[in-house]
């Protein structure tokens, strides 16, 4: 997969319906979770993981009491490709 410039990065962010971040140099896309406790964090990195594998796309996770965080990026291609972005937008359809 080929990985997308900053410009065409800033235009996807667009479809996104979450509260994603786009990374510095627009290498990767980020939406954190607030929750009070620890089992509802937990729980969405287990969907995370769940729709990953499903999807084939895995992103990188974390999660602690309180939080959990999802970052898209392709390491393959040193960015962002299409692949994260439709990855995100499938979770986002997941979560709401």
């Amino acid at each position: 997969m080929e990985r997308l410039g900053p410009e065409a990065c800033r235009a996807r962010m667009a479809g996104l319906h979450g509260d994603w971040a786009l990374g510095e140099g627009a290498g990767s896309i980020t939406r954190s979770f607030a929750f009070k406790g620890y089992a509802k964090p937990v729980q969405l990195a287990n969907l995370l993981a769940w729709y990953a594998e499903k999807t084939g796309h895995h992103p990188d996770i974390a999660f602690g009491w309180g939080y959990c965080r999802v970052t898209w990026t392709t390491h393959d291609a040193g960015g962002l490709t299409e692949a994260d972005f439709a990855a995100a937008e499938g979770f986002d359809r997941l979560v709401g």
